[in-house]
């Protein structure tokens, strides 16, 4: 096993590489390519997380999302945010959303609070 940190772009691109070799036949954990492999995935992810973070969703977008992933429809959103036409006025951006309504999404939809205060 020859691995090293992931300091620079080309050690990021070679880490790939190798990596990418052991996703057709993911080896068995506790190997030694099962090692390798678990090994290199940890310092891909470590380097993409430092270099390449993913910031949190607008909070519309997070609904939206919601929405999207549960099938859900204006009706289901009017327990958590209120009236149709309210739920209409904050995913059109006319109206932002209250700390009630962030607590009910969560608890209601399972929406990240932290997606949701954006």
């Amino acid at each position: 096993m020859n691995i090293h940190p992931i300091r620079t772009q080309q050690d990021y691109e070679q880490a790939l590489r190798e990596a990418s070799a052991y996703f057709d036949n993911e080896p068995d954990p506790d190997t030694p390519d099962g090692d390798c492999f678990e090994i290199l995935t940890t310092l891909i992810a470590a380097y993409e997380s430092k270099h390449f973070p993913i910031g949190l969703p607008d909070p519309v977008e997070a609904i939206k999302f919601r929405m999207e992933q549960g099938g859900l429809t204006i009706k289901d959103l009017v327990p958590s945010i209120g009236q149709a036409n309210r739920v209409y006025e904050v995913l059109n951006r006319k109206r932002g959303l209250t700390i009630e309504m962030i607590r009910k999404l969560h608890r209601n939809l399972g929406i990240p609070a932290e997606s949701l205060i954006g």
